[in-house]
């Protein structure tokens, strides 16, 4: 038998009116986990962290690629980009911004859907979604919201399974259906928007296994 955490979270209803997540703040050097937006200047990438005026070089770090990946989506079109990623702050080595940021893990780079305004955010434990059938998953600590189009939105216990390497399984046999959410790290590009996460998914509903990305919110324990 594999080695496994398990625990099993009660439903309640607080899916709904969170605060928007928002950093503490940190020293410089020290890593932390930032959001915001990133647009391009002077040849390199220039960061706007969520709900301040402050700007930052954004470099990439030993593990990280957000050069090439920032690159991609501007090449489709994209003006800017929203961020959300781990790394330090240090001072600035040119006038015109605030210092440096550096990426040490990046969770996730797109130029569509919720960004510094996802109201769920602080709660979530993780996000996940996929296309053709479109599915979306969130979990946070109260329970598993399920939202496919055309159908109603389900919210479910579940029992979280996390096993060595990084993977988890969230799973539930409530209101007579067999579901289950297995997410792993690994780079993920989700095929329609473009958008790049740090986590793969795969949903099991019934006999029906969809796959997709997803990415850890700020409840998410690494």
């Amino acid at each position: 038998m594999r080695p496994a955490r398990l625990f099993l979270y009660a439903l309640l209803p607080l899916f709904a009116a969170c605060q928007v997540w928002k950093p503490e703040p940190t020293r410089q050097d020290a890593p932390t986990r930032v959001q915001g937006e990133v647009t391009r200047q002077d040849g390199g990438l220039v960061l706007r962290p969520c709900n301040e005026q402050r700007q930052f070089n954004l470099v990439d770090g030993p593990d990280s690629a957000v050069a090439r990946e920032s690159r991609d989506l501007f090449a489709d079109g994209a003006g800017k980009l929203f961020i959300d990623a781990r790394g330090a702050y240090s001072g600035g080595q040119a006038s015109n911004t605030d210092g440096k940021f550096e990426v040490r893990s990046l969770y996730r780079l797109q130029n569509e859907g919720h960004g510094c305004d996802d109201p769920n955010f602080r709660q979530t434990i993780v996000q996940a979604g996929g296309n053709e059938p479109g599915w979306s998953v969130m979990v946070n600590a109260q329970g598993l919201l399920l939202q496919r189009p055309g159908q109603a939105d389900q919210v479910l216990p579940y029992v979280v399974e996390s096993v060595p390497g990084g993977s988890s399984s969230y799973s539930t046999e409530a209101n007579g259906e067999k579901l289950e959410l297995w997410v792993a790290p690994a780079r993920c590009v989700n095929g329609m928007s473009g958008a790049v996460s740090s986590l793969t998914a795969e949903l099991r509903l019934d006999d029906k296994v969809m796959r997709g990305c997803a990415y850890p919110g700020a409840a998410y324990q690494e």
